[in-house]
Formats: C-alpha cells, structure tokens, sequence
C-alpha cells in the first residue's frame, strides 16, 4: 500500500495549459484584429483621397448634421463651384425648388424658419460671389443665424484636411445612390407640373389662423434691424461686382392685408426706396394657390420661378442655357 501510494503520488498528471501561452495568444489574436482595421481604413482613406482628386468638388458633400435639407446646400455652396444665381430668404423662397430653375447654376440658400441676412452673410463672406443675388424680403422678423454664419462663412478651407478624404468617399456613395434628376428628366416635372389644372384643397382653416397669428404680431424692432444689416451687406456686393435684387413672393390675399406684412413691406420699402434694386414679379395670381395658408404649392412655385426667370432676363442677369 505504502508503495501504491508514492506511485500515486510521483506519477505526473495531465500538464495544464500555460498561462504564458494562453496570454500570448490572446495578445496576437488582438494585434492582428488591430492590424486588420487598420488596414481597411487605410483602404478607405486612399480612395477617399482618390475619389477627391479625381472628382475634386464636383460630388455633393453630405451635411455634417441632420439639422435640416438647408445644411446639405449650405455644403455645396461654400464646396462646389459659385453659381451663377443663388436666392437667399426664408422657407417662403425655400419652396422655389433648384429643379424649377430652367436657367443654369442656381442655388436656392433659403433657410426654412429662418432670415434672409443669414444666408447673405455666408454669401457676402466668400471669396468668390455668384453674378446675381435675389434677396427675399416677405419675412424679416428673425434673427440672423449665427452659428450657421459663423459654421459657412470660412469655405471649404475649414474642414480638417484627414476628414475631407472620408467625406469625399461618402458623398460618392450618395450621389451613385440619389443621383439628382437629369436636364430632361427635371423638364418632364416641369411640364407635368404646369400640365395640371390649380388645386382645389381647402386650405381655410390654415389661413384664418394664420391670418390670426399675424394680425397679433409687430416685426417693427426686428425688420427695422435686418434691413440696415441688409443695406450694409447689399452695398458691399455690389461693391465687389454682384447685382442684388429684392423679392417679394407672392402671399395669399388674406396674408398679404394682415398687420404683420403690411409693416414689414412699409419698412423694407421705406429703407429700398430705389425701385431698380426691386425685381418685379408678377405671375398670374389666380393660378396661384397656397396649400397651408403662408407657403405656396408645387405648381405655383414653379409659376413664380418662371416669372422669376423672366423678370431676370428683361433685367439682363440671366444666361439661357
């Protein structure tokens, strides 16, 4: 027994895993897996840097944020080419769709619920500035933006040179995936639009509460503010060879009496007394209809383009394509 139990005991059980070797395993499995995303993001930045010199800033940059469809052109405009026409105002000129425009190199920065100064400022800010600029003049009681001024107002210099490779990259994606309608396939909305008869929709119940809303509101102190800002960053175009127009959109009758646009027209006009600085629009009104109240619909956005468009070409400021 005594010997049975000394055999027991020198005999060598099974050796147990090393933990050295567990360790080092575990330590390569990690560096490999490190060296795997390192090597694709390598990857991604090459053609990220290969798609920006070929395509440079021809594709549309992405928004950073998803603030709102604004941010996106507010990319393109201080990244693409300048345009030849750009329109700065608030979400009443916002409705003037690009693809409207039958007339080449147009940007629409309007700024839905915002003021027409926040894009004039990013404009007047650039180094290069577009031939002609229309300055929506219907709302003037907001603030302007200045973040977003401040944000858009250094061009494409102020985007960290590691990062434009990236953004680059995604926006080829996008524009592979949502690639804007062609000439011909924009003109066939065009003619679609402009093919069907006014709408019928009711929109009373949105107009009596607007036309409420802005019979109770004074835009004096605000107006008064945004159009010397204006008349300061209008002076300063057309110093540096720009032609600024100002607009006024069509409203519904009932909106165009209340108090708060007969007192933002008085001030605005008061302080634009030239009526060269004002850009004439006038479609036929009883094709125009307004679905909630304030904002015009597809059809008689597009009708107001085309007055647009024509009042720019008596003026000489528009090229036909």
């Amino acid at each position: 027994m005594v010997r049975w139990r000394r055999w027991l005991i020198s005999k060598p059980g099974p050796t147990a895993p090393s933990s050295t070797s567990s360790s080092d395993m575990r330590q390569e499995s990690t560096l490999s897996w490190m060296i795997k995303c390192i090597c694709v993001a390598a990857a991604l930045l090459l053609a990220g840097g290969l798609a920006t010199a070929r395509f440079g800033a021809a594709l549309r940059q992405p928004a950073v944020t998803t603030r709102d469809g604004s941010l996106v052109t507010l990319n393109r405009y201080v990244r693409e080419p300048t345009p030849d026409i750009v329109l700065v105002g608030s979400s009443v000129t916002w409705r003037l769709k690009e693809e409207y425009f039958s007339l080449p190199r147009v940007r629409n920065l309007a700024l839905a619920g915002g003021s027409p100064v926040t894009g004039l400022e990013i404009v007047a800010k650039q180094a290069r500035l577009p031939k002609t600029v229309l300055v929506e003049t219907n709302v003037l009681s907001r603030e302007p933006d200045g973040a977003l001024i401040e944000r858009f107002s250094h061009g494409a210099g102020a985007e960290a040179p590691l990062l434009r490779p990236v953004r680059t990259a995604v926006a080829a994606y996008e524009t592979w995936n949502h690639a804007p309608p062609d000439p011909a396939q924009a003109r066939a909305e065009r003619d679609r639009l402009l093919g069907q008869p006014p709408s019928t929709f009711d929109n009373r119940v949105y107009l009596d509460r607007t036309v409420e809303q802005m019979n109770e509101g004074d835009p004096t102190v605000p107006a008064r503010a945004n159009a010397i800002r204006l008349r300061q960053l209008i002076e300063e175009l057309q110093r540096r060879g720009a032609r600024v127009f100002l607009t006024e959109i069509p409203f519904a009758p009932e909106i165009a009496d209340s108090r708060f646009v007969r007192m933002t027209g008085a001030i605005i006009h008061e302080a634009f007394p030239d009526r060269a600085l004002w850009l004439p629009i006038d479609p036929p009104r009883s094709e125009l209809r307004w679905a909630d109240g304030v904002h015009l619909d597809e059809r008689s956005a597009l009708i107001v383009v085309r007055s647009i468009e024509s009042a720019l070409t008596e003026r000489g400021a528009a090229r036909r394509p």
